[in-house]
């Protein structure tokens, strides 16, 4: 069986995988997430590695490729690295067959990417670097509002009046969620008027990537939240764009799975051009 490791590095947290290949099946043996915070992404990224090899069973020498993503171009032990857009894709198809585009929402920016079925990137659109349409917002807001991260999606699904936010700069949006508290706006109502402003900007991005043929599945940090998914939906509905939007338990993980299957495919590629060299 040869096994290759996918370790996607990202502002908030680092994403490793490892799989294992019979022929050309992949299957998923071992994940982990861990939090920056205030740490070193690439000492992190370092630890993260072995303990994920630990839970596998196996050991460095045992991987025949380290594939990185995001931001693990500098990591030392990889062996080859592959653009976010690439691996989103590639892990989103591995997700969700079906799926034909990823909206990659994750701290700092959201992504729509459009691909074909092999996961070959047709076009993309990325949220600008101010924007309020990001996971460091959330967090943000949600400290300030003393609700724990893993509340987020569950309150705001509550909220039956939201209030509108600036949906164009963080630092105006945070300055509308003062002024709410300040009027005695509940943190539901807050928080749903923040999902749903993020979810308008993230559907119209969606729109500029194309046609796609086939289902929208989210990835990145922000999939898991429940209030943002119910918020997407509706605002796919308002632009009128009939496309699912669906997430998966991993969808966290595409990233660092689309760089391990990437990783297994480059290393099968060299594998074949190094035979086909002996045998000339």
């Amino acid at each position: 069986m040869i096994h290759t490791v996918g370790i996607d590095v990202g502002t908030g947290a680092v994403k490793t995988v490892v799989f294992g290949f019979e022929g050309e099946t992949p299957r998923l043996i071992a994940k982990r997430t861990d939090r920056v915070r205030q740490r070193d992404p690439y000492r992190l990224a370092g630890e993260a590695w072995h303990q994920a090899l630990e839970a596998a069973g196996l050991r460095p020498r045992d991987i025949a490729y380290v594939a990185t993503t995001g931001e693990g171009e500098s990591l030392e032990f990889h062996t080859g690295h592959f653009y976010s857009m690439t691996t989103h894709a590639r892990g989103a198809i591995f997700l969700d067959p079906e799926a034909r585009a990823a909206l990659d929402v994750g701290a700092l920016h959201g992504r729509a990417i459009r691909f074909d079925p092999r996961g070959k990137v047709l076009s993309y659109k990325m949220t600008s670097q101010c924007a309020s349409g990001s996971g460091q917002f959330l967090e943000n807001i949600s400290r300030y509002l003393g609700i724990a991260q893993d509340e987020i999606g569950a309150l705001s699904k509550q909220g039956d009046s939201p209030e509108k936010v600036s949906g164009i700069c963080a630092v105006l949006a945070e300055t509308d969620v003062i002024n709410m508290v300040s009027r005695g706006i509940t943190a539901a109502n807050i928080l749903r008027g923040i999902h749903g402003s993020m979810a308008d900007r993230l559907a119209k991005l969606l729109k500029t990537i194309g046609s796609v043929d086939g289902t929208v599945l989210m990835t990145g940090g922000l999939a898991h939240d429940e209030g943002l998914v119910a918020a997407m939906q509706a605002a796919m509905t308002q632009e009128k764009v009939t496309l699912p939007v669906r997430n998966h338990p991993d969808s966290i993980y595409a990233g660092a799975i689309g760089a391990a299957l990437w990783g297994a495919f480059r290393h099968a590629r060299l594998a074949r051009e190094a035979e086909l060299a002996v045998a000339a």
